[in-house]
């Protein structure tokens, strides 16, 4: 069903007679005998009764609007997953890339050296040469990042010379009251901007420069998380047992779960992210996602299912058969049971993180004979217009 405020055109913040109000209001303008030329009336005011019944229940209007909360939860921390999975593939990538440039460096800081040694005979004998130099380490990473190794971003791809940098700290204002906030932030001496945030973290990008001078690394940098999402089932969240995870960089990791584990969970697998030479291996974290079932839905750690009824049962009371992830159980419905009532039996659900169970939740829908039955026929007619005698 759809989300039942939309349905009646209400706030979700609206009381009791607010949702009252609409709804009388909407039954009068969408009911089928005032709009027998339109064959979805129909379903149409059935559908806002039934959000009707839902709103009108104090406590049913509590387990939906927690189940949409949850919904919405889900789907922002999706969305997180997502877009934090693209930063880590921007990392490696640019990761990539500087082992590309590493391998390049050394190649070049040899050749660097080769020719150094060159020069200094040729200036023994009065010959100068005009070899250019390796590209310096710092010109390299923030050629390939866009940041200098001190935080600042690169200026319109050229650096500024002595005389323009002269020119430039000439017209900055001359006492902080006048400065703007970018001036007044390079005040003082050897002060700099705050780095800004990057998919790599300024630490990483200071090893890497270390490394391209050839200089010795003793504190090993970690590289980015592995994000990756398990597709488990309510089985094999009660068995406990154990999924694979296909991670992005093409390995197949196992899983183990346990109590405490369901629909959103994050398990964070020490040591099993991305592999970069020289840096330690980072960690792989996967968000649980629990498949669709044809006859349960998880809630928390709450198990939901429908149980349809016969309008007999749910006048007179019965005891049917309802159907559970762990068999068949008999439950007991009341008498006078409607369709926006639940039977909850306790300690059927997912194992949680306290020593405990969640929930298997009944929901109850009365369902008519596939073939009209006149006895019920007129029994509603008298219902509605009254027994004469």
């Amino acid at each position: 069903m759809r989300d039942p405020y939309s349905i009646l055109g209400v706030n979700r913040s609206a009381n009791a007679d607010e949702i009252k109000s609409a709804w009388r209001s909407k039954a009068k303008t969408i009911h089928p005998d005032q709009n027998q030329d339109d064959p979805d009336a129909g379903e149409r005011f059935a559908e806002m009764g039934q959000a009707y019944e839902v709103l009108k229940d104090p406590e049913r209007r509590k387990r939906y609007d927690r189940a949409s909360a949850l919904q919405q939860t889900f789907m922002q921390q999706r969305q997180a997953a997502r877009e934090a999975e693209m930063r880590a593939k921007a990392s490696r990538e640019r990761a990539a890339k500087v082992m590309e440039e590493l391998a390049r460096a050394s190649a070049k800081r040899a050749q660097a050296e080769v020719l150094q040694s060159q020069a200094q005979q040729q200036q023994q004998n009065g010959k100068a040469r005009g070899d250019a130099p390796p590209e310096p380490a710092e010109d390299m990473v923030e050629r390939i990042f866009g940041v200098s190794p001190d935080g600042q971003t690169a200026d319109s791809g050229h650096k500024k010379t002595a005389d323009e940098a002269s020119t430039a700290q000439a017209a900055r204002p001359s006492s902080k009251s006048d400065a703007t906030g970018a001036d007044a932030a390079d005040e003082g001496p050897g002060s700099r901007p705050a780095p800004p945030t990057t998919g790599m973290g300024s630490g990483l990008l200071n090893t890497l420069l270390r490394r391209i001078r050839g200089e010795t690394v003793t504190v090993l940098e970690t590289a980015p998380d592995l994000l990756a999402e398990a597709v488990v089932t309510i089985e094999d969240l009660l068995n406990r047992g154990s999924v694979i995870v296909h991670s992005s960089d093409d390995r197949d990791v196992r899983v183990s779960l346990s109590a405490g584990m369901t629909e959103g969970h994050v398990v964070r697998l020490k040591g099993q992210g991305l592999k970069l030479p020289g840096m330690k291996q980072g960690d792989l974290v996967v968000t649980l996602k629990v498949a669709k079932h044809a006859d349960f839905r998880v809630s928390g750690f709450d198990i939901h299912t429908i149980l349809p009824i016969s309008l007999e049962d749910a006048v007179l009371g019965a005891e049917p058969m309802l159907k559970t992830p762990e068999g068949e159980q008999t439950i007991a419905v009341p008498a006078w049971s409607g369709s926006d009532q639940a039977i909850r039996l306790e300690g059927m659900g997912l194992y949680n993180d306290a020593g405990g169970r969640g929930d298997l939740v009944a929901e109850l829908r009365i369902v008519l004979l596939e073939k009209p039955d006149p006895k019920v026929t007129d029994l509603m007619r008298h219902m509605r217009h009254g027994l004469y005698l």
